[in-house]
């Protein structure tokens, strides 16, 4: 059983006064696109965001072919430590593709690869040549990281990354095994409003 957990919930300052998770990308919000991105490989679906959210997304959701379950961030500040925590609660799956909401390029081939590679693991999570981490478009074990983020959201200053190197076993995919199955382009995200109308027009 895999679920995949599409993280929602930020505030997204650079793109304005709208919400970004269902900006209208190329005919269909953009949220739409990640979770149409992810069905093949995945057998449940959790969307986590804020509850005065949770209205709009249902509705740009509507029609999916997956279960959907809502994993909400019920106190805000709190960074994606949070929400990745609050989209593992519902997740029934072992293990989770966690994704950002704003890449809608993400590639299958990628999710799949890193299921693969988090067998056995803790976790599979990509890190490019410029030494960051990629833990929105990562494969977690939910028990595990579920409580590596309850742990640090108890320390001062929380960040994904001291959950990340919590965990008793975790896979880094380099960049050359990344680019062994798919393209990079798969962890560009859409910021502002004008990435949103440059990804249309790649789409169109």
């Amino acid at each position: 059983m895999r679920s995949g957990v599409i993280i929602a919930g930020g505030y997204s300052t650079r793109f304005g006064e709208a919400d970004k998770a269902v900006a209208e990308l190329a005919g269909r919000p953009m949220i739409r696109r990640v979770a149409d991105r992810l069905k093949p490989v995945v057998d449940e679906l959790v969307v986590n965001c804020r509850p005065a959210q949770t209205e709009r997304i249902r509705e740009a959701m509507e029609g999916y072919q997956l279960a959907v379950e809502y994993g909400l961030d019920e106190q805000s500040g709190l960074g994606p430590v949070a929400g990745i925590r609050n989209g593992l609660q519902p997740a029934t799956g072992d293990y989770a593709a966690v994704v950002a909401c704003d890449m809608p390029f993400v590639e299958r081939a990628l999710i799949e690869y890193l299921f693969e590679q988090a067998e056995s693991a803790d976790a599979a999570v990509p890190r490019l040549d410029s030494g960051y981490y990629e833990p929105t478009q990562a494969v977690y074990r939910v028990e595990s990281m579920r409580a590596a983020c309850e742990r640090a959201l108890d320390t001062d200053g929380p960040r994904i990354v001291d959950a990340i190197e919590e965990l008793p076993e975790f896979v880094v995919v380099d960049q050359q095994a990344v680019e062994s199955v798919a393209s990079t382009g798969s962890f560009e995200n859409v910021n502002t409003p004008e990435e949103l109308a440059a990804a249309s027009e790649r789409l169109e």
